[in-house]
């Protein structure tokens, strides 16, 4: 008999519900292409959200969806990640979730798909690029601003340069795409621990430095590329991005601020989903 697995779609997890609405229609569409069950769950936090703030259902973490799993006799499962890069909370806490389902049923199968940006993160996936270049085309042309547009993209820092790596390679991939369509494209984090141990993350979102005009001002508009997935108390509205932002006007760094849509929004985050699970499921068919 043909084996037939439960997708799990994860992220981290948030405490708003925002978030969690977000995966859920990703994993409902996902699965509908794919012709797979998919489920939207998370790694931590969203399980103590209100189930009346998500219309009646309940959230659910990865822990208790393998217990769940193991109770219903549920033996095949594919982890897919809703991240960017291979950051700890696969390469390490997931492990460490597979590892503790496996002794309490040593039947169970548990794949693991590459992230977003595939393992390698020095050769990441070009479609990420390829999403932002969209989402920042969009924005110019909707703001009506000119090539002499300054634009940061800022992702969430990371304790593993991997994810730095990450950031800046695809920065230069997105400068390729954009051409003259901005002035300047800068990567910058929007937090790091302190000490020189995770000074890879540098510059931080609110230490970035602006030429002013040739007549002394602040710059008038920024643009940034949002590289976030889902809308959680960093990259929502009103989250610590915006923050950050707010302060630099507040400082008279800039004008103002325009971000760009958050990458699962884009249609192409389909495909490469698919791709993920396409890809693992085939190393399977040859092991």
């Amino acid at each position: 008999m043909e084996k037939q697995y439960t997708v799990l779609l994860f992220d981290n997890g948030s405490f708003r519900p925002d978030s969690t609405f977000a995966l859920r229609k990703i994993a409902k569409k996902l699965g509908k292409q794919l012709g797979m069950r998919v489920e939207g769950v998370s790694l931590l936090h969203s399980h103590k959200i209100d189930a009346e703030k998500l219309n009646g259902e309940p959230a659910t973490i990865i822990r208790r969806r393998f217990k769940l799993g193991i109770t219903n006799e549920e033996r095949h499962f594919i982890c897919l990640p809703l991240f960017l890069g291979p950051s700890l909370a696969i390469t390490e806490y997931l492990m460490e979730l597979i590892e503790e389902a496996n002794l309490l049923c040593p039947e169970i199968e548990i794949l693991v798909a590459p992230p977003l940006a595939g393992w390698d993160v020095n050769h990441p996936d070009h479609r990420l690029a390829r999403i932002l270049a969209d989402q920042v085309k969009l924005t110019l042309k909707h703001n009506k601003l000119s090539d002499t547009t300054n634009l940061v993209l800022v992702d969430h820092g990371s304790p593993i340069e991997k994810l730095s790596i990450l950031r800046n390679t695809v920065t230069n991939q997105l400068k390729e795409l954009l051409g003259d369509s901005v002035s300047t494209a800068t990567a910058c984090s929007m937090e790091r621990r302190e000490g020189d141990a995770y000074a890879f993350n540098d510059p931080l979102l609110e230490t970035i430095s602006f030429e002013k005009t040739s007549i002394g001002k602040s710059l008038e508009s920024l643009v940034v590329a949002m590289f976030f997935l889902l809308p959680g108390r960093h990259a929502g509205e009103g989250g610590d991005v915006d923050e950050i932002l707010q302060g630099l006007v507040d400082d008279a760094k800039i004008k103002n601020f325009i971000k760009t849509d958050l990458i699962a929004s884009h249609s192409l985050i389909y495909s490469i989903l698919e791709d993920r699970v396409k890809s693992v499921l085939e190393d399977q068919s040859k092991a």
